[in-house]
């Protein structure tokens, strides 16, 4: 076969594998995946963020015919991961769990060492679901709007609990404070366990929590859920409000996961798995799974989830400045 003869055959080839939709990169690294995966859980193992990552790398791995491997890399927040994931090589295989907290990091952090936005590449959104906001049952308060006119009766009387500054509770808790019209004192701990139970014990009144971890106390009795803050009621408590039913219009926090991948990742390999993890989500058991945690399967296109997170930067960043959030 001549020069020319073989320029020409492989521009056929070329040509038939983009009308295949299969790109020359996808085709120089071979069949994705031919070896391991690695997700990255930049937060210790338990929990909502942990449990997805190993179900879904179940799932995947015996859709995909290869290992898909939960890493825990907690530290700075979750910043540890994602910055060791954002500096892993372009090829698909060290991706990285993301949460709602890393939208908030780049408003919180003078001196973040990755940009979620330009070294990140979204995959696709995981999970949803909204926080809790609670008070200590003997209170008296029994609603958003009894909190409301309780806090702008009495100010300075309501202290509201979090998993420390900067977390995802405390802003969600502040962005509350800025739509109500109210302002009720910071009590920051280390970690949502010690920030329950010091409003269990009557030293502060108030907490919104992750729906998982605040349940067992509110199916308890323990503290009183008076809203969630969704757009719509988790049907892991039917009973409880919205907050912007329950006198509040407008408001919405969701808590959401979801998975990305270094920044040029080839957009063949991003569309594989964008596929592939939809499909689990839309599982019957997969939902049932997340249901009882009060989370709902979240999956939507690369583009989709990369807007999501361009807007949440964008809220985070002023409810931080209006605030006056410090990182702890």
């Amino acid at each position: 076969m001549n020069t020319t003869t073989r320029r020409a055959a492989v521009g056929c080839c070329i040509a038939w594998l983009a009308l295949a939709g299969i790109s020359p990169a996808v085709l120089a690294q071979g069949s994705y995946p031919s070896k391991s995966v690695k997700i990255v859980v930049p937060y210790p193992p338990g929990g909502t963020n942990d449990s997805v990552a190993r179900l879904l790398a179940q799932r995947l791995g015996e859709r995909m015919g290869q290992p898909f491997i939960v890493e825990n890399k907690p530290g700075a927040s979750g910043n540890l991961g994602a910055e060791l994931v954002a500096r892993s090589p372009s090829d698909g295989y060290t991706l990285v769990l993301v949460t709602m907290g890393h939208t908030i990091h780049p408003s919180l952090y003078k001196n973040l060492r990755y940009d979620i936005r330009t070294d990140l590449a979204p995959i696709t959104e995981l999970t949803s679901g909204p926080a809790l906001l609670m008070v200590n049952p003997a209170l008296g308060i029994n609603s958003v709007k009894d909190l409301i006119a309780r806090a702008k009766a009495k100010p300075g009387e309501l202290n509201f609990t979090s998993a420390g500054n900067g977390s995802s509770t405390h802003l969600a808790t502040e962005y509350f404070d800025s739509q109500a019209g109210i302002k009720m004192t910071h009590i920051p701990f280390n970690g949502s366990a010690p920030a329950m139970m010091d409003v269990i014990a009557g030293n502060s009144q108030v907490v919104m929590d992750m729906m998982y971890s605040a349940m067992p106390q509110v199916k308890g009795g323990k503290l009183k859920a008076i809203a969630q803050t969704g757009a719509k009621r988790s049907p892991a408590l039917p009973d409880v409000p919205t907050v912007a039913e329950a006198g509040l219009p407008g408001f919405e926090v969701n808590v959401w996961n979801g998975l990305m991948a270094p920044a040029g990742t080839p957009k063949d390999v991003i569309a594989r798995l964008n596929t592939e993890i939809r499909h689990e989500l839309d599982s019957a058991d997969f939902k049932e799974r997340l249901a009882a945690q009060g989370y709902e399967p979240a999956g939507n296109t690369p583009e989709q989830f990369g807007k999501l997170i361009a807007t949440d930067i964008e809220r985070w960043s002023k409810v931080v400045k209006t605030s006056g959030a410090k990182a702890e």
